[in-house]
């Protein structure tokens, strides 16, 4: 069996006139790129710039409510999606959203969604495919901004807004709520000073309505009323009849009731079934009931105080420090599963953010310290274009146990704080200029394990100084390995030369004894004798035999093919 809570008050008119010290008057419209007045002389502003997802669309024209409500804007992607302004802490303020789905698509599918406020679920959003849903919550806010979000719940089904309005109230309109639950309006029965909007109801069968001829008419009292709902009022013909006020069915929230006349509180009022609530003439009055106006809320749960404050607010040096984060708005853990995108957080109260995946959201310039953000367990940053030394901040995350950093400008040596740390893995592959060694900076052969830890590096991963030291100590092995081989085979060619020209010359010399002693295999011994002393590392001087370099005409020849006498 369900019960609730009644909160039921009347109000006393009175005679004082009633000003606004309210600080924030926000209206937005969803979709118009230029500032507009309507009839009532209120001020739209467009949400253009308010927010970068989503698309804008209108209405189809038989569906038309109002300049503001005829437009809308969608979102096809992300969780949720959120508009915020800044407020004053602890300011009481009041939220209205409004969704006209007006089969802007041409689909006559009207989507239902999620609706949420500073990190709170607010309620379901059930559209149709004509006429507009409209909800109201008052309540004092625990944070800097007032976000209002809309999130996805079924798959297909995609979120818009078309209107959002948010107002200051003052702190004293509905005190008898505590402060840390908010009132979600369920019905309000001309100007109001919070732009309260209060609709004509008739009161039951019996009931009819009656003007109030007065010149002046003062609406001071609880709750800061709006002078014009004291023009009219409803009552019954007599004391026998009763002024039926609304029925009440079993719910797990409280309600809040606020009524014109007299205050009156009623807390801990339970029903079990459903209920009429009536205003009834007692014993001795000479007149009917009356009431001017009536207010009926539920009453929210205990509001959360939202995400962790260090992490939100390294949350928002990052967002400070890379504008494509700046979009993203709203409670980014809350209330679950509607984290922002790139972050998942823990389950706790308050919520701690525990990993952030960030790869390829086109980071640049150097990471800010987000050290606060001690709960994080996974930073993702790969394949962006961060630049600058690693920060040593990450070394002091007690709870990091994974750092990708890979593909992105880093330079310098690791902090000693992340290779030392067995239990990160840690990947700094594709940064060329990252010291992969604390020694040096030498060619890293890829991946270096520290069991348990791990430390990925780049085959590049060098510094520009040491690389280019140790490249040129490194360079004279190669030198010798290529040219003691050529060395051997420029004297080797040299010898077969010689011999050609020495059985040359014994050709042509045909008369002449074919060979002196030692002959061809005095060249052949030769040859070998030059080889052998090469091998040994003796100094080859050739004496006055004939210059392998000498031709015929008696001039010489240089490696470079250059002659001279």
């Amino acid at each position: 069996m369900a019960t609730h809570f009644i909160l039921f008050s009347v109000l006393l008119l009175s005679q004082l006139a009633l000003s606004v010290s309210g600080q924030v008057f926000w209206s937005v419209n969803c979709r118009e790129s230029v500032l507009y007045t309507d009839d009532n002389l209120m001020v739209w502003m467009p949400d253009a710039t308010l927010i970068s997802n989503g698309f804008a669309r209108v209405v189809q024209s038989t569906n038309s409510i109002s300049t503001e409500l005829n437009s809308l804007r969608v979102f096809t992607t992300r969780k949720k999606n959120c508009y915020s302004t800044p407020v004053t802490k602890g300011e009481k303020v009041l939220v209205r959203a409004s969704f006209n789905y007006g089969n802007y698509d041409g689909l006559s599918s009207p989507p239902t969604f999620d609706l949420h406020f500073d990190g709170n679920f607010w309620t379901t959003v059930e559209t149709t495919n004509s006429g507009l849903q409209m909800y109201e919550a008052t309540y004092v806010t625990k944070g800097d901004t007032v976000s209002v979000c809309v999130g996805q719940t079924k798959s297909g089904q995609f979120p818009f807004m078309s209107a959002l309005e948010v107002r200051s109230v003052n702190s004293d309109v509905y005190s008898e709520v505590d402060v840390d639950r908010a009132l979600f309006l369920i019905n309000r029965f001309p100007q109001d000073p919070y732009d309260r909007i209060w609709r004509p109801t008739l009161g039951g069968t019996k009931a009819k309505t009656i003007t109030n001829d007065a010149i002046l008419i003062d609406p001071t009292g609880a709750n800061d009323p709006p002078s014009g709902i004291f023009a009219n009022a409803i009552t019954v013909n007599s004391t026998s009849d009763s002024l039926y006020l609304g029925t009440i069915s079993p719910l797990n929230t409280p309600v809040s009731m606020t009524m014109t006349m007299i205050v009156r509180y009623l807390y801990n009022y339970t029903v079990d079934s459903i209920t009429d609530i009536s205003l009834i003439a007692t014993t001795d009055s000479d007149l009917p009931p009356i009431i001017n106006a009536i207010e009926t809320f539920n009453i929210s749960g205990v509001l959360t105080d939202g995400t962790d404050s260090n992490d939100v607010v390294a949350l928002a040096l990052l967002q400070t420090t890379f504008d494509v984060l700046g979009e993203w708005s709203g409670d980014p853990c809350l209330p679950a599963p509607y984290s922002w995108d790139w972050l998942n957080c823990s389950n706790e109260t308050p919520p701690r953010i525990t990993s952030l995946y960030l790869n390829g959201y086109k980071l640049s310039g150097e990471l800010p310290d987000i050290s606060s953000m001690d709960a994080l367990e996974i930073i993702d940053l790969h394949n962006n274009t961060l630049d600058g030394e690693i920060p040593s901040f990450l070394g002091t995350m007690t709870n990091l146990q994974q750092l990708n950093l890979a593909n992105n400008e880093f330079s310098g040596p690791i902090p000693t704080s992340l290779s030392n740390n067995n239990k990160l893995r840690l990947t700094v592959t594709g940064n060329p200029s990252v010291c992969t060694s604390g020694k040096s900076c030498a060619i890293s052969p890829g991946t270096v394990n520290s069991s348990p830890g791990t430390v990925s590096s780049s085959p590049e991963s060098t510094t520009i100084s040491r690389s280019k030291k140790k490249k040129k100590s490194s360079s004279l092995p190669a030198v010798l390995g290529t040219s003691i081989p050529t060395f051997f085979l420029i004297w080797i060619a040299i010898g077969v030369i010689v011999i050609l020209r020495k059985k040359k010359k014994a050709v042509k010399d045909n008369n002449k004894p074919v060979a002196t002693a030692g002959g061809a295999n005095e060249n052949s011994n030769w040859l070998n004798k030059i080889g052998e002393e090469m091998m040994n590392g003796v100094p080859q001087n050739f004496g006055s035999s004939p210059s392998p370099l000498l031709d015929d005409s008696g001039k010489t020849s240089d490696v470079n093919g250059q002659t001279g006498a």
